[in-house]
């Protein structure tokens, strides 16, 4: 693994690049905030030890200055600050682990092993999109080509379904399940009305009807082309 070690003190950086470098790893170092900050910023780092306690600048401004510019590096805040609202401040600023000195270079490898296998990061998906038509997560908001569709919160919800499902065939039972919380069939035609009301609003007016019934089989939402 590739690691960064951000620690002013230089016996203690020069230990711990000791410690990392035998146990097969490639370290550098940095011995201020300044060139810690550069180094996170600018390479591709396995996992980052960092020490809080900087000069010229600290180890919670780097963090918060690194997750902002979308640098997911793991790291593993050093510090002599054992209160529990110093471990919270670390970890709210986008720390991943924390471990108070004096410590044990056998536990700071072991935490450092298991930051590396950390699965990376999902990036979170805000909106979804078939064709012209698109739907906001944040703002719960659809448009289809540029126009603004208002839909009621089921409306909503069943075609947040469909367009994560875009492509595939979903049937009345699935929709029952995820919409509305049904293990059973209410044997009303509930699905069919709310369909129908939704195509109404999403493809009256345009040339391609995205929601599709399959007859026998249930609903797909996909771009005809």
């Amino acid at each position: 693994m590739k690691l960064l070690i951000v620690e002013d003190d230089k016996d203690t950086a020069a230990y711990l690049k000791k410690a990392l470098g035998e146990a097969g790893h490639a370290v550098d170092v940095a011995n201020s905030g300044r060139d810690g900050l550069l180094l996170a910023a600018g390479e591709t780092y396995d996992v980052m030890v960092l020490d809080r306690m900087l000069p010229q600048v600290d180890g919670l401004t780097i963090l918060r200055t690194i997750r902002a510019s979308g640098v997911k590096t793991p790291v593993l805040l050093l510090t002599a600050l054992g209160g529990i609202d110093d471990r919270v401040e670390g970890l709210e600023a986008g720390g991943d682990d924390y471990l108070v000195k004096p410590f044990a270079i056998a536990e700071l490898l072991a935490r450092v092993n298991a930051l590396a296998r950390r699965p990376p990061p999902q990036a979170v998906q805000t909106a979804l999109k078939v064709a012209d038509l698109e739907l906001n997560l944040l703002q719960r908001t659809v448009t289809r080509g540029g126009r603004r569709i208002e839909l009621q919160p089921r409306e909503f919800q069943l075609l947040e379904y469909l367009m994560r499902h875009a492509g595939r065939v979903v049937t009345r039972t699935m929709l029952l399940e995820a919409v509305w919380d049904f293990h059973f069939d209410p044997k009303t035609n509930i699905v069919e009305t709310h369909i129908s009301r939704l195509r109404s609003k999403v493809d009256r007016g345009h040339g391609r009807e995205l929601i599709q019934t399959l007859r026998g089989a249930g609903y797909c939402l996909r771009d005809p082309g």
